[in-house]
């Protein structure tokens, strides 16, 4: 028998699998049939040995008396146990331990190796899940409210603060069916709070963001009332804040400290957040020694550009110069934390880090670290321009005292701004000679401060038409800094003053490659391309500056007025009106839009307009003269009366008016009336023949005494005229130049204009067009009034703009605006 015994071939150790299908033939039960040596020992007495007795118990097994093929039967050990190569259960168990791991033998004979089972089949398939099952539904509920929860939060995210608000409350109503349905299905206690807290969390903060306040409170109500929920008492700072946008300051210091009382020390950068916000409440509350407070704290213990600026204004508020200048010093000695702009210069020519310093230059970091600066240096020129004039005995005084602060500091570059805003706090009281001063200490400074302050000299040179200076200073301002738009934008000013259109057009187009948002070069370009008679381009640049400053009512006023040049009268009423829409109050725009629609022929339209324009200013002439003009052509003469007699009160050295007070009344049949104002007018200007004749018939008419009065006067005055016309026809003959002689009444005939345009003593044309002064007063006239119209912006609108602080006139539309980035307010 141990002649078939083989043993097992040593294995690589490195390969686990190896010699795992291999098996010794001897265990093989499959052939013990015809194994000749098995067999034998089955049939002879050593197969039926008895058991070995012995005092420990032996694992020698007794056997009953097998057949020739063996017993299915389980051979039972003397310890009871089954002995080795039994069946046990249909299945063989090995002759021995020493196998492939994994071996099972199955009790069906023939079938192959298969230790993974691999020829059992793919795995049945899941037990399907059933979608009525209560444990279904509410695990899907629970997701559908997760959902709303987010677009809840998106919505929020993009601006829609509607739909926010619905997906917010849609949320809020399937969280409590779920609720519901959890109770009914488990324990209370296997509720999921955290979905019912960003719920109701998430619905109160959309409430508050679309100021529904009311409702917002008592949600966050719910949720700090509420034990079960862990920290919600810090929601109490969102109540505070609710509080403070509805400026009821004593609930929102009260919600705040209560905040305040349960977080704990630890969370150290919330307390001061909390601790800011009480200090903001109490400034808006005027109790300044408690923001005092507030903010003493929070720059004892973690300094910030916040606290500290508002630490300025409340020492500023209780006038306390000595704290005011300590507080300054906090407030600059507040460290940035971020990195110097060395680090982003290569140090080598290394294309590696070359790359790697190209790429973390404008990365978000490194735009984190800019805003922080900008906002910095804002804080800091914000609070020296606020206490400089009052921290000593003078504004000069300060500023010197801010600006060596600054210098000894990080800041060191604020300095020269500050030097430029004291020159602009000049410019504001009037001083123009110090401001002249300061700002030219700046000559022998670094280009960039050098070309700012030269900008500012020539813009102040340029407001005061001494042009020549102007040129200078941009010209330094440009030399020192060529890619200063600014100082671009004042040189080309200086050669459009010139009138060299062309060169000034190349500087306003240099300013705009430089910095395309220039808007002054642009709306400049514009003009010079109106006064090269380039209407599209000037066009182009007009609409071109609408769509970066959308109400500015200059640019409107120009769209329409290049449209007008164009011959576009409908393009350019419909600009017109626009240019209303953003300044309804003004009175030459009206007007003029009041002119358009008269030269179309639509007189209703224009009376609305310029009675409109009448109504925000009653003092412009035209407008008056139209208007009067306009009631006497519809035969309504008692209406043009009052606007005469507002004519005669504005210009009462014209007779003109007063004369058509009085013809008004006498058309309109009030012939007393007419007579005493003919004798009034009569008495002012006796002189006046137009007067003198319809008082001779006025007093023939009514049978007066004193027509023949009036009747001498007249013909003395007309006398004097013949004598008057000779001299001048015998002195235009001797001289061959026209010389007119005034009368010396305003309204008086006698002066005649010479062909070459000398003004002589003449009625408006507007006046002209009605009914004449020499006409019966029974009859009428159905001329239609000349609206003649002044551009209501006259040539200063032609003027560019300079590049300094910009300042809009409603009215007037004033084009000497002042640049943002050169005069810092």
């Amino acid at each position: 028998m141990m002649q078939n015994v083989h043993l097992a071939p040593e294995t690589d150790e490195d390969d686990l699998y190896s010699g795992y299908n291999d098996y010794n033939p001897t265990y093989d039960t499959e052939e013990l049939e015809n194994d000749t040596a098995f067999q034998q020992a089955v049939r002879t007495s050593h197969g039926r040995r008895p058991p070995i007795t012995a005092k420990i118990p032996s694992t020698a097994v007794s056997r009953p008396v097998a057949t020739g093929y063996g017993s299915k039967t389980s051979l039972a050990s003397s310890m009871g146990r089954p002995m080795t190569g039994a069946i046990q259960d249909g299945v063989t168990r090995p002759m021995t331990a020493v196998r492939a791991a994994g071996f099972t033998k199955g009790a069906l004979r023939g079938s192959a190796f298969d230790p993974l089972g691999q020829s059992w089949g793919p795995a049945p398939p899941l037990e399907a899940r059933s979608e009525d099952s209560p444990e279904e539904k509410i695990r899907q509920l629970e997701k559908k409210v997760n959902e709303l929860v987010e677009e809840s939060c998106i919505a929020n995210s993009c601006g829609d603060l509607k739909l926010a608000l619905e997906k917010a409350k849609d949320a809020g109503r399937k969280e409590r069916v779920l609720v519901r349905q959890r109770e009914q299905v488990t324990r209370p206690e296997n509720i999921n709070l955290d979905l019912t807290y960003s719920v109701l969390f998430n619905l109160a903060s959309q409430y508050s963001a679309n100021e529904m306040y009311a409702e917002a409170l008592n949600t966050y109500q719910v949720i700090v009332k509420n034990k079960m929920f862990s920290n919600a008492g810090r929601l109490k700072v969102n109540m505070g804040n609710i509080y403070l946008k509805q400026r009821n300051y004593s609930k929102a210091i009260k919600f705040y400290r209560m905040a305040l009382d349960q977080i704990p020390s630890v969370h150290k950068e919330m307390r001061i957040k909390i601790m800011q916000n009480i200090g903001v409440t109490f400034i808006k509350t005027g109790q300044y020694s408690d923001a005092i407070s507030s903010f003493e704290h929070i720059m004892s213990m973690a300094p910030n550009l916040k606290a500290g600026f508002n630490l300025i204004l409340s020492y500023f508020a209780i006038g306390d110069r000595e704290k005011m200048k300590k507080s300054f010093q906090k407030l600059i000695a507040v460290p940035l934390e971020i990195d110097e702009d060395d680090k982003y210069i290569s140090p080598s020519d290394d294309p590696h880090t070359n790359l790697v310093i190209e790429a973390i230059k404008n990365d978000h970091l490194r735009q984190m670290e800019r805003e922080r600066k900008t906002m910095a240096e804002k804080y800091i020129m914000t609070a020296a321009k606020l206490i400089a004039p009052v921290i000593e005995t003078s504004f000069a005084v300060g500023y010197d005292w801010c600006v060596e602060v600054v210098k000894a500091s990080q800041y060191v570059e604020l300095a020269n701004d500050l030097e430029i805003n004291k020159a602009i706090t000049y410019l504001r009281q009037k001083d123009f000679n110090q401001a002249v001063e300061t700002l030219k200490m700046f000559e022998k400074k670094d280009s960039r401060v050098k070309s700012a302050a030269a900008t500012n000299l020539s813009f102040l040179y340029y407001l005061e038409n001494e042009f020549a200076q102007a040129s200078s200073y941009a010209d330094l301002a440009v030399n020192s800094d060529r890619y200063n738009p600014s100082a671009l934008t004042n040189k080309g000013n200086t050669v459009f003053a010139n009138g060299d259109y062309e060169k000034a057009a190349e500087f306003y187009k240099e300013a705009l490659r430089n910095d395309c948002s220039c808007t002054e070069a642009l709306y400049n370009i514009g003009l010079t391309y109106k006064k090269l008679n380039r209407l599209d381009e000037a066009l182009d640049c007009f609409l071109k500056l609408h769509a970066i400053l959308r109400n500015s009512a200059q640019v409107l006023y120009q769209i329409a007025n290049v449209y007008e040049l164009m011959e576009d009268p409908s393009q350019a009423m419909e600009w017109l009106m626009q240019l209303i829409s953003v300044v309804p109050t003004d009175s030459r725009a009206l007007s003029k839009l009041g002119g358009l629609y008269d030269s179309e022929g639509d007189k209703s339209q224009a009376f609305q307009y310029y009675y409109e324009s009448y109504r925000y200013f009653p003092s412009n002439i035209e407008v008056i003269e139209w208007l009067g003009a306009y009631y006497i052509d519809t035969q309504f003469c008692e209406k043009a009366i009052q606007y005469f007699e507002r004519a005669s009160l504005i210009q009462p050295t014209q007779v003109k008016w007063q004369l058509m007070v009085a013809s008004c009344f006498r058309r309109s049949g009030n012939y007393q009336k007419a007579l005493d104002t003919y004798k009034d007018i009569h008495r002012k200007f006796p002189e006046n023949v137009e007067c003198l004749r319809f008082l001779v018939r006025l007093c023939t008419d009514i049978g007066l005494k004193e027509v023949q009065e009036y009747a001498t006067k007249l013909k003395r005055l007309e006398k004097m005229k013949e004598i008057r016309e000779q001299r001048i026809k015998s002195g235009r003959d001797s001289s061959g130049c026209p010389r007119g002689r005034r009368d010396g009444s305003a309204g008086s005939d006698s002066g005649q204009n010479c062909s070459a345009g000398g003004k002589g003593e003449r009625l408006s044309a507007q006046l002209r067009a009605l009914p004449g002064t020499d006409e019966p007063y029974e009859s009428s006239s159905n001329k239609e009034p000349d609206a003649s119209y002044v551009d209501p912006l006259g040539p200063q609108i032609e003027r560019p703009k300079t590049a300094a602080k910009k300042r809009m006139d409603e009215d007037d539309f004033a084009d000497e605006e002042l640049g943002d980035d050169l005069l810092p307010e």
